[in-house]
């Protein structure tokens, strides 16, 4: 008698290749909590997409502030690059309306969801400082920077 086994020769179908077209998900923001003062900081968070709820916003880092100055909050986002955070702040100037230029940080400041906003650049980070009058933020925004 003769047995004869089949064996199959085929190997699993391989994965079809990404097309160019297809969206590509966009990397987790890091954790830069270290970058952030602590000193009157409530809350800390990284937001994994769509900071401030903005379409044009990435994932970024959160914090919330209560100081002699008021309540603010502090956000942080590192982009690819100094020209990627450059395009980020202009999506920031058409979001803002009557948004005023501030020549010596490369940034803006105006008002966002009624609350004032003082957004500026940073090489390849974009610094957002949500709350504070204008002269303040500036402040904050000083020491802030130094700390990039």
């Amino acid at each position: 008698m003769l047995l004869i086994i089949a064996v199959s020769c085929s190997t699993p179908a391989p994965e079809p290749a990404k097309s160019v077209l297809q969206p590509t998900s966009h990397q987790a923001p890091k954790d830069l909590s270290t970058k952030f003062p602590s000193a009157g900081q409530t809350k800390m968070q990284v937001v994994p997409d769509h900071l401030l709820d903005k379409d044009f916003m990435p994932g970024g880092n959160l914090a919330d502030y209560k100081t002699a100055d008021g309540a603010y909050q502090i956000f942080l986002i590192e982009a690819g690059d100094a020209r990627a955070a450059a395009f980020m702040l202009l999506d920031w100037k058409s979001a803002m309306p009557a948004a005023k230029y501030v020549a010596h940080f490369g940034g803006y400041v105006g008002t966002d969801q009624g609350k004032p906003l003082f957004v500026f650049p940073k090489g390849p980070y974009l610094v957002g400082i949500i709350g504070l009058s204008e002269e303040k933020a500036d402040a904050e925004g000083r020491r802030f920077a130094a700390r990039l």
